[in-house]
């Protein structure tokens, strides 16, 4: 998140929410993009149509996730976030995100 503190009443973002998904990652799952992209690095998949300018001030929010199980940790080689798909005609304010393993 760009702004967790101004973020906290926006959905997606609020206390339970947040703190759902990080119950959830405890049960044992792997976030496959952080594996790649550790934290405090910025990591956006979604951008408001509201902000026209959206690359340069990059106010993004990470929404869109890919998880995998522990014993395919191991097999992750690659992660792709195509923000360029955020300029395409009539495109999604998500942008494609992708991982490839190594089976």
């Amino acid at each position: 998140m760009w702004s967790h503190k101004q973020l906290l009443d926006v959905v997606s973002h609020t206390p339970p929410e947040t703190e759902g998904l990080l119950a959830w990652q405890r049960t044992g799952f792997v976030d496959a993009l952080r594996h790649f992209v550790p934290e405090p690095e910025k990591l956006f998949t979604w951008w408001s149509y509201r902000n026209r300018d959206w690359r340069v001030s990059d106010r993004g929010r990470r929404l869109d996730h890919v998880w995998v199980t522990p014993d395919l940790q191991g097999a992750l080689t690659r992660h792709t976030v195509l923000r360029d798909a955020r300029d395409w005609t009539q495109t999604s304010d998500h942008v494609p995100v992708c991982v490839e393993l190594a089976l």
